[in-house]
């Protein structure tokens, strides 16, 4: 692995983290105040690219490598993680759960659109009784000639009430429990389902999180998303996928406290000089810089192996796990640095402290991914 970025991916960091503070982080805090879904921010990522970034150049995407990718999701989450996670979801749990399993049709008419804005994507897994047990999905699929038969809830839906299309795992016979799981597209359009915003949120609030509700909804065969009975599989492979950007924009989120640490440190003045001149509290920001640095490099190592095309859920779930960890203690540092101040609004800390706590849930707890590397260390299957 080499530890120099490429020219690319050096002009990525650049165009990225330019777009980040000029486009995104301006509008934050009033998004986040008026729970507005970023509409205005995605229709200026689409024609940069930024809403494709690993899909190859022949399905509408950038085509760029994941340490690429992992740059770019960092400078959005930096910027706002309720971006960010609208991105994650379009990008790492649909496209390349489309690009990984989906029938050439299903690409050819579905990743171009995705990587335009034209339709923004949504991920139904989670159900109102199911969480990080996914083996016991209650929703259902039946077959009825050339149709399919969706009943069900899915809950924490993130896009769900603003995406025109849903990969959704139902399980179309019970009796096999999870190997009967079976994922499917859904065409908003021709399938119509319901769907519930969910408001009252610690943090995201800017971005939609939603019931789906799947009453009778007839999908043709041909939106099943590879073979029935795989859909287990592919649901763990897309979170795979999801926990990378997800540990991605949680070093964004660490980075971004560190650089709102440092700027308020070196104004503000206690005891005679910056308060930054104090050693206990560069021994704060001495730990959000170690752990965000620790926290990059493990994103980067996962990125290696999945540009070498191998495996890396071990090393993704010890990036998601640790970096997700990390956000939270230096957003929390973050908001000690700044007293009083950074109790309120006036300043982004407490904005990341809130969005930074949803990274130990979703895409899989901190208590899952300790299980998952568990198994890899010892060879044994905690979850069963």
């Amino acid at each position: 692995m080499d530890f120099d970025l490429s020219q690319e991916q050096q002009e990525i960091h650049k165009l990225a983290n330019e777009f980040a503070d000029r486009e995104i982080a301006p509008g934050a805090r009033e998004r986040d105040r008026a729970e507005r879904f970023p509409w205005d921010v995605l229709k200026k990522m689409a024609p940069i690219g930024f809403l494709g970034g690993p899909i190859p150049e022949e399905y509408g995407g950038m085509g760029v490598d994941f340490i690429s990718h992992a740059i770019i999701t960092e400078a959005i989450g930096r910027a706002d993680s309720s971006v960010r996670t609208t991105l994650s979801v379009q990008i790492s749990l649909v496209e390349i759960t489309i690009l990984k399993f989906g029938t050439e049709e299903q690409k050819r008419t579905w990743l171009p659109r995705l990587c335009k804005g034209e339709v923004i994507g949504c991920f139904g897994l989670t159900e109102p009784a199911v969480g990080s047990d996914a083996t016991r999905l209650q929703a259902t699929a039946k077959r009825d000639g050339n149709d399919w038969i969706l009943n069900g809830r899915k809950t924490w839906i993130s896009n769900g009430s603003v995406a025109k299309l849903a990969l959704v795992f139902a399980n179309a016979d019970p009796a096999k429990g999870h190997k009967g799981i079976t994922a499917f597209l859904i065409d908003r359009e021709k399938s119509p389902y319901r769907s519930q915003a969910l408001h009252g949120k610690l943090g995201l609030r800017s971005s939609d999180s939603s019931e789906l509700i799947l009453d009778n909804v007839r999908v043709p065969d041909a939106m099943r998303l590879g073979p029935v009975g795989d859909g287990f599989k592919i649901a763990m492979a897309a979170l795979d996928s999801g926990r990378y950007s997800v540990a991605a924009g949680a070093v964004g989120q660490a980075q971004a406290a560190i650089d709102a640490s440092v700027a308020y440190a070196t104004q503000r003045h206690a005891f005679g000089k910056p308060i930054a001149a104090h050693q206990l509290v560069q021994e704060l920001i001495a730990d959000m810089v170690v752990e965000t640095e620790a926290a990059r490099l493990l994103v980067y190592r996962a990125g290696h192996l999945k540009n070498k095309g191998v495996a890396s859920t071990r090393e993704t779930s010890i990036a998601k796990l640790y970096a997700g960890e990390i956000a939270q203690r230096a957003c929390d540092n973050a908001i000690q640095i700044h007293g009083g101040y950074g109790f309120s609004d006036e300043f982004p800390v407490e904005r990341l402290w809130r969005d930074a706590r949803v990274n130990r849930l979703y895409e899989g707890t901190t208590q899952i991914q300790k299980l998952i590397i568990g198994r890899f260390a010892t060879g044994i299957d905690a979850i069963g």
